[in-house]
């Protein structure tokens, strides 16, 4: 890889490094219904017990949210910046109302997206240990022995995992560091995505005078919160049912192996709703989440809705439909989402995994009866999956619409390493081409 990816990456990742060691960072996740933003406080092991010169000691990964706040998003479709100045007011007002909740300001964000169409790449290399037990220069000489795609020049990289090592034959390492062997391979998942919506979300991030400290593909960090321990480490899939996006990734042995998404979600089921009933996008969107459903019963055909008139005239414009058609309107959209998906997660392999658990999270998975209608779509054993409980979080901000935004804390508590995060050989700098790095970065940060 050229050294100018590393450079990128790894600048990132010192401004990371510099918002830890003050304390505080926050995380924001822009989708296409929603902007929430979380300002997490990075606190000592233990709160009671201070170090031998009297200063507390902080270690990352214990960590409390103390500012939470989401607004509805505005000027972003498909997960993609559609209007630059709406999305820049949804952005300060979701950070601002945060930082009143904190009461302190914060400068480093670390920041997830749904657009720019993920794609994944499986890439291996190979190198000999030079000096019996694998050392960190070792890592960075298998990661830079990998034959990396050329993957266009519209795209960026932007995850590098390395996601398994073998050591003389010895496969499922996760690090092999200090382990005596002569030859190391790894199995790396590199994940690009396209290069026009990643600036858009940068340059947005930067007009709010924000200091960027990472970025990270929203399906990753849906995966990461809603998935237990055995699901990442047996197999299982995370299906993030978003507003205009609905975002796949798939574990396997407690690393993503995978990732995707399908340029649908709930804000079509919501426009269905709308041009099938003929009411307002506002009224599609309430009807939805006070009497949607996905499976009618002979109850629903019973269960009288009154619509709501365009013009405003009540008297003149009353009409009611059961339950039973709202029912049928939003069903046929759902199922065609969840076909994307099954195509998608048949494209991945995710057959061949020990365990096949899906996962469903997002705000959309709220709707009455997605797990049953999921479960037969793709065939296999789903749940509705909910954030893991992290400290400090408000109960208004524990649902699944909240899967990202938890995951991204997750990510900053509990990092992954990653491609950039070891020191690239000299010797092999320039090895193996990578069809153009984060130009973009250097020229505008």
């Amino acid at each position: 890889m050229r050294r100018q990816l590393y450079e990128v990456q790894r600048a990132m990742r010192a401004r990371r490094e510099a918002a830890l060691k003050r304390g505080v960072i926050a995380v924001l996740d822009i989708g296409t219904s929603k902007v929430s933003c979380l300002v997490l406080q990075f606190v000592p092991a233990d709160d009671d017990v201070d170090s031998f010169d009297g200063r507390a000691t902080l270690t990352q990964g214990a960590f409390r949210v103390i500012g939470a706040s989401n607004t509805r998003s505005r000027g972003v479709a498909f997960g993609e910046i559609a209007s630059m100045e709406e999305c820049e007011r949804a952005i300060r007002t979701a950070i601002q109302a945060a930082q009143k909740m904190a009461s302190l300001r914060v400068d480093h964000v670390i920041v997830s997206f749904s657009g720019g169409k993920p794609r994944s790449y499986g890439c291996t290399g190979e190198t000999e240990v030079e000096h019996g037990a694998v050392a960190e220069r070792d890592i960075g000489h298998v990661l830079a022995a990998c034959e990396i795609p050329d993957y266009g020049q519209d795209r960026e990289a932007l995850h590098a995992l390395p996601v398994n090592f073998c050591l003389d034959n010895r496969t499922g390492l996760t690090d092999p560091r200090g382990q005596i062997g002569k030859s190391l391979a790894v199995d790396m998942h590199l994940l690009t995505i396209g290069s026009t919506p990643l600036r858009n979300v940068l340059h947005c991030i930067r007009r709010c005078d924000l200091e960027l400290a990472g970025v990270v593909v929203a399906p990753y960090a849906s995966g990461l919160a809603s998935l237990v321990e055995d699901e990442q480490e047996l197999g299982a899939a995370c299906i993030d049912v978003g507003g205009g996006v609905t975002g796949i990734s798939v574990f396997v042995r407690r690393q993503m192996i995978y990732a995707d998404s399908v340029r649908m979600g709930g804000v079509h089921v919501t426009s269905d709703i709308c041009q099938g009933l003929q009411v307002s996008m506002q009224d599609a969107e309430r009807l939805k989440t006070m009497h949607g459903g996905l499976i009618a019963t002979g109850l629903d055909d019973r269960e009288m809705i009154e619509l709501p008139s365009i013009l405003g005239d009540w008297d003149q414009d009353r009409r009611q439909i059961s339950r039973a058609e709202l029912i049928g309107v939003m069903r046929p959209r759902v199922e065609e989402i969840l076909e994307e998906v099954s195509a998608r997660l048949d494209a991945s392999g995710f057959e061949y995994l020990p365990s096949q658990r899906i996962v469903l999270t997002g705000g959309s998975a709220q709707i009455p009866g997605l797990e049953s209608v999921a479960s037969h779509v793709l065939g296999r054993q789903c749940r509705v999956g909910k954030p893991l409980r992290v400290q400090g979080l408000p109960q208004s901000a524990t649902g699944s619409a909240f899967s990202t935004a938890v995951g991204l804390a997750m990510h900053v508590s509990h990092p992954q390493d990653e491609c950039w995060d070891f020191e690239m050989p000299a010797d092999r700098q320039g090895a193996r081409r990578v069809s153009r790095a984060l130009r973009w970065f250097k020229e505008n940060w």
